[in-house]
């Protein structure tokens, strides 16, 4: 058999496979599904993925994960196959149209990429506006999106290193985070645990050879605790399923980071989970609506009470954390994720997560919102909706920024947790976790919170920067003599709030902008200077100004006194200075294009290439690093896990630059090191000798404070490289009441 055979078995072995796990489906349904594989098939015929595979096996892939692990329609199934056939191959609208139907072709119009309409520094961001305007009409469209990006994240090691990048980072700033939001908490996981893989493998290698190595001793204390649980639990008649669940390998990795301490001292690695089946009523198809809704409440009210027998029984045999207890099953998560959570004490002083939910709670709570298309009842259908709405109304508020505002705004209110508050008549609203009075005022309407004063909360005077907690009652209070002010925008948490913020400032200097407008063009006149496009060009040089409105603002408002035009009515007439872009985005594409032909090595030597440290983060010889273009300085080099270094290449892929460091140690580095330990006559004395001790290690600073028989610092240190840090800290480590020596990097302390 040659290798065109094989080739066409293996893609006939994939699709069996994909129509396997579409069983369920009618005849009719399957068939639609065989047609679009036929369509696919033949549209990707002789083209190839980056691993030289054919191209045919990604659109079966994606379609394998909505069918099995996303679990939507048939619809859905056909749309993953179809989804790159507009963008990569010779077929048009009209073909999909014919074939498929209107809901098809929509669908795919929603998922195809965008190209050469936005500049590119911004694609990915308008990208992101696009897709999440289209999911608005249509959940399947960002469903899809996922298992499209779940997909390419497993297959990313075939990319090159500054793609590989970009797109791990997008992807853990904005798909997984995303994914979280609607309540698809698997492939938000792996989202998070394959990004991380990538942008810092030997990170992720460590922790997953350090769980590796636990494993045994976990799965001993998860059956050690499990089976006493197992025997009472038993004894309520009720059918249920223990699993036992460790934490992510990037939840691992963050809560390190959060907390400073190493793998050793998470001690929350795994959480027991509890699932009830509680067998669904049988509908007779001559029940009513009412009729409907009165079995289905009833049945809720049955899976209430089944998971607070099992939360019962868990409390009288452990003893419970109760400041850990979360409740979400009387208050749903606003993506309809509903369970209840404890924290217990084990035998062996360990605290343990235990989640209870019944089986239509954990499907709901494994693929969210695709579980819509499964349970299409009223509460179901409300919490889609709502999400939906949310999502609609944020894209609206957000149509005349740009799309990079766009994004980090819906970041900043999407991704959050919540908080339940409510209007002095009971109206419940749904806030953002540290939302405050303003944003509360916004939420109810734009004018209100334009002539927010303050408020009362629980019947107490608050100011407009109060930040709100679950359950506050809050009555808001205004003044019509009010105006929205620039500094209100670092008062609010929501989208929606800092959006009606901006336009209204927007709206007022506009009215300022054209104020000044008339002042100049009255004092032009004055001055016999008519007020042509020329004469203004001229006078923007004159003065250094890049921007015209910001100049009429400015003498709209006083800042910019006109009598400063006195004297440029006596100069002679300037000449015209061509004025060059130095971020002509096709000259830095083209820049770093040829940067990324050999890897950059930072070095002091260098010729006609300038690096500089990013402060946030201070990368040092050893770091895994990445590096950004910038016209105006050179390459600027961040630790690859820095947090601005994640946003940068989510929001810039195109700087992206290969870097590396030179083998030679020629220039010394800032580092911060954190210790503690138990305070003693001495012990500074120690560390400083210690350090003073080692060659080409340099002290800019040593800050250590004493409280209670314990001491703390901040050691700021000029070393050559991580092993040399490495060295220095098992040092420290020696010294005798010394507990920790830590790193820290400056964009973790402001975390």
């Amino acid at each position: 058999m040659d290798a065109t055979e094989l080739e066409k078995k293996a893609i006939l072995n994939r699709y069996k496979a994909l129509y396997r796990s579409c069983k369920h489906f009618s005849k009719e349904e399957l068939k639609f599904v065989r047609k679009a594989f036929n369509f696919a098939n033949n549209a990707h015929k002789d083209i190839r993925r980056k691993s030289g595979e054919p191209y045919i096996f990604h659109p079966i892939a994606v379609a394998q994960i909505v069918a099995t692990e996303i679990g939507l329609d048939a619809t859905s199934v056909a749309c993953a196959l179809l989804h790159d056939v507009i963008e990569d191959t010779v077929a048009e609208e009209e073909d999909i149209r014919r074939d498929f139907g209107e809901t098809v072709l929509k669908i795919i119009l929603g998922l195809t990429k965008i190209s050469g309409v936005f500049e590119y520094e911004s694609e990915q961001a308008e990208n992101f506006r696009r897709m999440l305007l289209t999911m608005s009409d249509d959940i399947r469209v960002i469903l899809i999106k996922f298992a499209d990006r779940l997909h390419n994240m497993r297959t990313l090691e075939h990319m090159q290193p500054d793609k590989r990048l970009k797109i791990a980072s997008e992807t853990l700033y904005l798909y997984a985070p995303l994914a979280g939001r609607l309540g698809l908490y698997n492939i938000k996981t792996e989202m998070e645990d394959l990004s991380f893989k990538f942008t810092e493998p030997e990170e992720y290698s460590k922790i997953l050879s350090q769980m590796r190595a636990t494993r045994f001793e976990r799965e001993k204390f998860i059956q050690e605790f499990i089976a006493p649980l197992k025997l009472e639990l038993m004894k309520t008649g009720l059918n249920f399923e223990i699993k036992g669940r460790t934490k992510s390998i990037y939840s691992i990795y963050r809560k390190m980071q959060a907390q400073n301490i190493p793998f050793e001292q998470v001690f929350d690695l795994f959480a027991i989970r509890i699932i009830i089946d509680i067998p669904e009523p049988y509908m007779r198809e001559v029940l009513n609506d009412k009729q409907l809704e009165e079995v289905i409440s009833a049945q809720r009210q049955r899976e209430k009470d089944a998971c607070f027998k099992i939360y019962n029984v868990i409390t009288s045999l452990y003893h419970s954390n109760p400041n850990r207890l979360r409740d979400w099953i009387n208050t749903p998560k606003a993506n309809g994720y509903e369970a209840l959570h404890t924290t217990v004490m084990s035998k062996t002083g360990r605290w343990v997560e235990v989640q209870i939910r019944t089986r239509r709670m954990d499907d709901i709570a494994e693929r969210g919102l695709a579980a819509h298309w499964k349970y299409k009842e009223k509460s179901q259908a409300n919490t889609f909706d709502k999400i939906v709405s949310d999502i609609r109304n944020m894209v609206a508020f957000q149509q005349n920024h740009n799309a990079e505002d766009f994004v980090n705004d819906f970041k900043l209110n999407f991704f959050t947790d919540e908080i339940y508050t409510f209007t002095p008549k009971g109206k419940m609203l749904i806030l953002p976790k540290n939302a405050t009075v303003l944003d509360f005022a916004y939420e109810i309407h734009g004018n209100i919170g334009n002539r927010c004063i303050g408020a009362k909360v629980n019947n107490k005077l608050v100011g407009r920067d109060y930040p709100l907690s679950n359950g506050d009652q809050v009555e808001i209070l205004t003044s019509d003599k009010q105006q929205p002010e620039e500094e209100w925008i670092n008062l609010v948490k929501t989208a929606k709030a800092s959006s009606m913020i901006k336009d209204a400032i927007k709206s007022q200097k506009k009215q300022i902008a054209e104020k000044g407008y008339d002042m100049l063009v009255q004092k032009l006149k004055s001055l016999n200077i008519e007020p042509t496009h020329k004469n203004l060009s001229r006078m923007q040089l004159y003065f250094k100004i890049n921007d015209l409105a910001a100049w009429n603002y400015a003498i709209g408002s006083g800042k910019f006194p006109l009598h400063l035009l006195d004297e440029y009515a006596k100069t002679p007439d300037l000449k015209k200075k061509k004025i060059v872009d130095s971020s002509d985005n096709k000259s830095i594409s083209e820049v770093v294009k040829r940067l990324n032909k050999d890897m950059q090595t930072i070095s002091s030597t260098t010729k006609n290439l300038r690096f500089e440290y990013a402060f946030c983060c201070n990368p040092i010889p050893g770091d895994a690093i990445v590096g950004f273009y910038f016209p105006e300085k050179g390459i600027e080099v961040h630790q690859i896990k820095c947090a601005n270094a994640i946003k940068l290449m989510s929001h810039h892929g195109n700087r992206i630059v290969n870097v590396k460091w030179n083998e030679q140690k020629e220039v010394a580095f800032l580092a911060g090191i954190k210790i503690n330990g138990a305070d003693r006559i001495g012990i500074v004395k120690d560390i400083t000798n210690v350090i003073s001790a080692e060659e080409q290690i340099n002290m800019r600073s040593v800050n250590i404070d004493s409280n209670g028989g314990i001491f703390e610092g901040t050691l700021m240190l000029y070393i050559q490289d991580t092993q040399q840090l490495e060295h220095l800290i098992e040092k420290l480590e020696k010294i005798e009441g010394v507990l920790s020596v830590i790193r820290f990097d400056t964009y973790s302390m402001a975390q």
